[in-house]
């Protein structure tokens, strides 16, 4: 047996599983498929030709710790879908994110509040993706990376899968932190291989290659191939391999 609020109008077209619930205000576009035990929070917007598997949570209301340097605005819009986004099984998207269309949220991803993320997007399975972080166009977050609160991903930037981004030189030990919480940048076209780990603040240049397991403890320099711990210049990034 469904739940779905009197306020939401279902097109014929919509498949919807079992024990799934529909809050008040979502919007639901067509040829929708909704999983088993899908929860879908108040005002929700799912674009046309959408796939939300089994057990997916959208729309959660972010309730941070009292203790947490993340503070809400009064006024948090509704999670947003373009057209023809795939979000995975047990997958949970907050309220305040905005998913473009034809974008993958893979299986146990998690993606907070304050997020924008482009279209053609992939966020693997078991991604987090914390609050105020915007991912540009044709990204690809592979597995279990963490993409902290404040950084930046532009267009056609590849994450390998485990990678680790900071934003807290303090590590919660003083006020000072909440004025310096700043997290990466990583401009277009860099590749940051797998369990590599980004300082706070640092700016990946364009078409930079960070070797697996780097420490990036520096700006990095365009078309360059950076690697060891901490990282260093290795030497200049193959033409053929530019964008």
């Amino acid at each position: 047996m469904n739940f779905v609020d009197s306020t939401v109008q279902l097109d014929e077209s919509v498949k919807l599983g079992h024990f799934s619930v529909i809050e008040k205000g979502a919007k639901i576009g067509k040829n929708v498929v909704i999983g088993n035990r899908v929860t879908i929070h108040e005002d929700t917007v799912i674009g046309d030709n959408s796939t939300i598997s089994d057990g997916a949570v959208l729309g959660k209301p972010p309730k941070p710790a009292k203790t947490s340097t993340v503070k809400l605005s009064d006024n948090i819009p509704a999670l947003t879908l373009g057209e023809e986004v795939t979000v995975g099984a047990n997958a949970v998207l907050y309220r305040g994110a905005e998913i473009g269309s034809n974008t993958l949220i893979a299986d146990l991803a998690s993606v907070r509040e304050n997020v924008q993320i482009a279209d053609y997007v992939i966020v693997g399975r078991g991604v987090t993706v914390e609050n105020h972080v915007s991912i540009g166009t044709r990204t690809k977050i592979q597995s279990n990376s963490y993409i902290t609160a404040y950084t930046t991903l532009e267009d056609h930037v590849f994450i390998a899968p485990c990678v680790t981004t900071t934003n807290d030189n303090f590590m919660g030990r003083t006020e000072e932190r909440f004025d310096k919480i700043k997290g990466a940048i990583v401009k277009k076209g860099a590749r940051v291989g797998g369990a590599s780990i980004i300082l706070p603040g640092i700016t990946v240049a364009e078409e930079t290659f960070v070797a697996a397991g780097a420490l990036v403890t520096k700006d990095t320099e365009e078309k360059t191939v950076i690697k060891g711990v901490p990282a260093k210049y290795s030497k200049q990034v193959d033409e053929r391999e530019l964008l």
